[in-house]
C-alpha cells in the first residue's frame, strides 16, 4: 500500500518519503480501516523532527499520521462492535500511529462510528483535537457551569474545538487570536477575545478557574498569575511532569528527567496554590462516541482550513508548520 514514511528524524526541511509498505497485520481485537481522510497535526511534525523520540517508541522507518476517518474492510476474530462497511474515525493509540497510508489497523477500543452529519474530511479533523479538549476540560479540569476558562490560541485545531466544548459545559471562555480570526472565535462562542498582537492577556484576565496552555514558556508563567487559588493550569506544550512519565509506562526512565524539566513550574504553581499538569492525550473510543453525539446534535462544528490531496501530504505538513491554519488541515486519501 502507499504511505508516507519517516526514514530519519531531523529538522531543517526533513520531509516524508512516499513509498510502498506492507499492509498492516490485523490482530484479533483490531479493525482494518481503509483510510479515506487523515488529519494533519503539529504533533506529526514534532514526531517527524524527533522531539518525542525519548518518550515514544517509534523507530524509523515508520508511517506517520495520528487522525483517521475511513471504512472498515476487515474485523479481527474477537471484534464485536464493528463490521465491514462501517464508517469510522479514530486517533490510533500512540504506539500504533500511521494514518498517512491507504490502510491502518486500529484496536477496536480506540475506534468509534463516524458522525453521520460529517464528511470523511470533517471527521478526520476531529479525533486528536477533540480528545485533547475532552481530556483537558472534562477529565482534568472538571470544568463546570459558571467557571471561567482561558483557552490559548483559539483559532487553532484544539482551540476551535475547546471553545465550543467549554461553552457547551456552561463556562465563560476567554481566548487569544490574531485580528484576522476574531470573528471566527466569536462565532464559536468565545466571550472574551484578546488580539495577541495588540494586548497582553495577563493585563486583562484575572481570577480564572482553568487555563488550557499551548504557547511558550513566557505565556506559561503569565498563565499562573491569572489563575485564582485552587485553579488548574493544563499544558499541552510542556514541560512534561512525572505523571506523564507514569502514564507513558516508563517511570524509571522518564520520571527523573520530567521531575527536573517541570520543577520550576510545579514549584511556582504550588506557591500560588494552583494545580499544574501536562497533558499528552490518549486514544479513546468511548470518549469519541461522546464527541460523536455532540457533533450529530450540532453542539460541535468542525473547523477545516484546507484539504490537500494525499500526494501533497508533505505540502500539508509544511502548511501546518507555518502555524497559521484556522482549525485543522486534512489530506484526502481516498475519494468517498
Amino acid at each position: 500500500m502507499k504511505a508516507f514514511v519517516v526514514d530519519r528524524y531531523g529538522k531543517n526541511g526533513n520531509t516524508l518519503r512516499a513509498g510502498d509498505v506492507p499492509e498492516p497485520a490485523v490482530g484479533e481485537h483490531d479493525v482494518l480501516v481503509q483510510v479515506h481522510a487523515a488529519g494533519v497535526n503539529a504533533l506529526d511534525s514534532k514526531i517527524r523532527d524527533g522531539e518525542f523520540k525519548l518518550f515514544l517508541p517509534y523507530r524509523p522507518p515508520f508511517v506517520l499520521g495520528d487522525d483517521v476517518a475511513g471504512v472498515v474492510v476487515r474485523a479481527g476474530a474477537r471484534v464485536r462492535e464493528f463490521k465491514p462497511g462501517d464508517e469510522v474515525y479514530a486517533r490510533p493509540d500512540k504506539d500504533r500511529i500511521g494514518t498517512f497510508a491507504e490502510f491502518i489497523a486500529v484496536h477496536e477500543d480506540d475506534l468509534a462510528l463516524k458522525p453521520k452529519r460529517l464528511t470523511m474530511e470533517e471527521a478526520a479533523s476531529l479525533p486528536l483535537v477533540g480528545l485533547t479538549a475532552w481530556q483537558a476540560l472534562i477529565e482534568l479540569a472538571h470544568l463546570r457551569k459558571g467557571q471561567k476558562v482561558f483557552i490559548q490560541a483559539g483559532s487553532g485545531g484544539v482551540g476551535t474545538f475547546a471553545i465550543q466544548l467549554a461553552k457547551h459545559l456552561g463556562a465563560t471562555v476567554a481566548t487569544t487570536t490574531s485580528t484576522a480570526n476574531v470573528d471566527l472565535v466569536e462565532r464559536l462562542g468565545a466571550d472574551i477575545v484578546i488580539d495577541y498582537r495588540k494586548d497582553d492577556f495577563e493585563a486583562i484576565l484575572h481570577d480564572y478557574d482553568v487555563v488550557l496552555h499551548s504557547l511558550d514558556s513566557e505565556a506559561l508563567k503569565k498563565s499562573l498569575r491569572i489563575l485564582k487559588p485552587g485553579g488548574k493550569l493544563i499544558s499541552l506544550s510542556g514541560p512534561p511532569d512525572p505523571d506523564f512519565a507514569r502514564e507513558m509506562g516508563k517511570p524509571w526512565i522518564l520520571r527523573p528527567a520530567t521531575r527536573v524539566l517541570s520543577h520550576g513550574i510545579r514549584t511556582a504553581a504550588k506557591r500560588r496554590h494552583v494545580d499544574y499538569s501536562f497533558l499528552f492525550m490518549r486514544a479513546g473510543g468511548a470518549q469519541l462516541r461522546e464527541i460523536t453525539s455532540l457533533v450529530d446534535a450540532g453542539v460541535i462544528e468542525p473547523v477545516v482550513d484546507r484539504v490537500f490531496p494525499f500526494d501533497a501530504t508533505n505540502e500539508a505538513m509544511a502548511y501546518v508548520d507555518k502555524g497559521r491554519a484556522k482549525g485543522k488541515v486534512v489530506v484526502t486519501v481516498r475519494r468517498s
